[in-house]
């Protein structure tokens, strides 16, 4: 249980959990996570977060290899969510430090979290507020609903280090520390996954943070989060904060994904049809059967397209189950700048499609195309229609994307 130093006496002192499998609801196999916390030895001696409480031996494991856990003087809680507080209590008991630093917000849920919290030496600090440690100076800025209210990053300007909590995490569980040390792949997909199932409905917030991260000219050669692998280097820091960008603009991208669930067969022949016909007018896609897909790789595909489609036998008087939870899922990332388009099969009465049109058009997509709906098993005729639905919503949205690169 070796503590690893990211720089010249900071040290990270997490844990691995390789045994993880859900992660706020999505699904991490076969990834897993790792609960990362920071500490900086100087004239005074600093905590940034803990770790969650089943990992607290070893923390302390770590830590102690460092120092008798005593000489903590400071612990910073960028963020109270109990994966990164769990030990907060236990940490305290045993340092007795001389300040526990939150934002204002941070106390409030402080408060909420732990019975004990009046006996503790709690410093509000606000964005701009900064503190000497000795050698080195912490800063902090407010992030709120990054992607809680009582978020904050904390900048060490002497190490061009910035410690973010959630904020640019990914969830691999690996004993590799930084993100140099992966392929370029494995760290996208699990940066995409994890903004794409956490942070995606705060993206006005990511924007308005990276947009204060240039206003107040912050030199960054690392970006140290809460979760997965550092960013080390001038241009491991810039790829992370591009990437957030990206992902925050949800610009239009040429490519569909296709989402169903089927009974008999009939909504899948008509899902694969509809690709045809996407294909047709060269926008590639990918079929998503919610039988054998978990919704958070559906939201990690969702990443890069710009048009969703969903299809939906009508199953008493409504959708069938796994389709109804992928869009109240979806619905509650709030995606932007999607269009969207909606089809099914049913036998006596078919009210799924007009459902499923009805709750893409709540999450703001625009449906320039009809419907499709057949009546139980799609002939030829059905399945012409369904690929001409097809060709028309890949038009629709190659014209999308190249209105969208006009504005820019």
């Amino acid at each position: 249980m070796q503590p690893v130093e990211i720089k010249k006496d900071i040290f990270w002192v997490g844990a691995v959990d390789f045994e993880s499998r859900d992660f706020h609801g999505y699904s991490l196999s076969p990834q897993g996570t790792t609960y990362n916390c920071y500490v900086v030895k100087d004239e005074k001696n600093v905590l940034f977060d803990t770790v969650k409480h089943e990992f607290t031996p070893t923390m302390l494991c770590r830590l102690s290899k460092l120092m008798d856990p005593a000489d903590i003087d400071y612990i910073v809680v960028n963020h109270v969510e109990l994966d990164h507080s769990g030990s907060l209590p236990q940490l305290i008991a045993m340092c007795r430090p001389e300040a526990v630093i939150c934002s204002p917000m941070g106390q409030k849920a402080i408060e909420a979290h732990f019975k004990d919290w009046e006996q503790w030496p709690i410093k509000v600090v606000k964005s701009g507020d900064s503190i000497s440690i000795g050698k080195r100076s912490v800063c902090f800025l407010e992030t709120r609903m990054l992607h809680w209210p009582d978020s904050m990053f904390s900048y060490i300007p002497e190490d061009r280090l910035l410690i973010s909590n959630d904020a640019f995490g990914q969830n691999i569980a690996s004993t590799e520390r930084f993100s140099d040390e992966l392929d370029r792949a494995v760290v996208e997909h699990a940066m995409t996954e994890y903004y794409h199932n956490i942070v995606l409905p705060y993206s006005p917030q990511v924007l308005k943070v990276l947009d204060m991260i240039e206003a107040a000219g912050m030199d960054i050669d690392m970006i140290a989060p809460d979760h997965g692998l550092i960013f080390r280097g001038k241009k491991e820091a810039e790829y992370a904060l591009a990437a957030y960008r990206r992902y925050a603009e949800q610009k239009t991208q040429k490519r569909a994904v296709i989402i169903y669930d089927t009974m008999w067969h009939s909504t899948e022949k008509m899902a694969y049809a509809i690709a045809e016909g996407l294909r047709s007018v060269g926008v590639e896609s990918r079929i998503m059967d919610l039988k054998h897909n978990h919704h958070s790789r559906v939201m990690t595909e969702l990443a890069r397209c710009g048009l969703v489609i969903v299809g939906s036998p009508t199953h008493n008087n409504g959708i069938l189950p796994h389709v109804a939870a992928m869009l109240a899922y979806m619905k509650g990332l709030r995606p932007k700048n999607r269009i969207g388009g909606a089809f099914g099969s049913f036998g006596w009465s078919g009210e799924c499609v007009n459902a499923i049109s009805q709750s893409l058009s709540d999450m703001g997509m625009e449906l320039p195309v009809e419907a499709v709906k057949n009546k139980y098993v799609p002939g030829h005729e059905a399945l012409a229609q369904c690929a001409e639905m097809g060709k028309m919503l890949g038009q629709a949205l190659i014209d999308k994307c190249a209105a969208d690169s006009a504005r820019a």
